[in-house]
């Protein structure tokens, strides 16, 4: 294996090398950094602080709806056409929101009437309901999100089978659980939850997809798959 040459180490002369910084190129952990004196190189801890501050920038960035919304209007069958469905939580605002997780898993007030009343005007089952979740890191939704459900419509439109597709949900300050009366409310027998992860000191838009079959509300965390990062 070619053993590249780390550009900390030929702009920092007193930077001790570690051997394990041929291990880098195989994974995204912060290993065989190399030291300067007892400390970290400098460019090291620089790279550190910026990933740190993005991680934290994307647990306070607001979802932006209506963009969000435009993109996921147009997609062919089977999943429908039409802006998607905007709600919220009993979650009010970012920091309720940090402090108060039951919060963010229920819908409020007026989300409800408008789901409830959607749900009775479609009347029938679905087979999958979609509910994309801005989470803990918005900027994942709003980045992967629309191209992932893209991919997805065009899977299902050539599978063999016929797919009835609930209406699309957008949610903002929301868990994970938020699918479970989601789904629920539009009798749909599975829900997809797309909602950004609690970023990390690599991956600030992480999306991760939670798959429960037979969504109601109460739902614990071990029937529900999971697909991350």
């Amino acid at each position: 294996m070619a053993d590249e040459t780390d550009p900390a180490e030929t702009t920092e002369t007193a930077v001790v090398r570690n051997p394990w910084r041929r291990l880098r190129s195989f994974t995204d952990a912060r290993i065989g950094l190399g030291r300067a004196g007892i400390s970290l190189p400098t460019s090291r801890l620089l790279e550190f602080q910026l990933a740190h501050a993005q991680a934290r920038d994307a647990v306070h960035w607001p979802l932006d709806v209506p963009a969000l919304c435009e993109q996921l209007a147009n997609y062919g069958e089977p999943v429908p056409a039409g802006e998607p469905i905007a709600l919220h939580t009993r979650a009010e605002h970012r920091t309720m929101y940090l402090q108060r997780p039951d919060l963010g898993r229920r819908l409020d007030e007026a989300s409800v009437e408008r789901l409830s009343q959607t749900g009775d005007d479609l009347g029938a089952a679905f087979d999958l309901a979609l509910v994309v979740v801005d989470g803990l890191s918005a900027r994942a939704v709003q980045e992967h999100a629309a191209p992932f459900i893209s991919a997805l419509a065009e899977a299902l439109a050539e599978d063999e089978a016929t797919w009835r597709i609930a209406p699309l949900t957008v949610v903002e300050q929301g868990r994970v659980a938020i699918g479970d009366e989601i789904g629920e409310r539009l009798n749909a027998r599975a829900v997809v939850v797309l909602v950004g992860e609690r970023p990390g000191l690599s991956s600030p838009d992480s999306l991760g997809l939670y798959l429960t079959w037979a969504p109601q509300v109460g739902v614990t965390d071990e029937k529900r798959n999971c697909i991350s990062n």
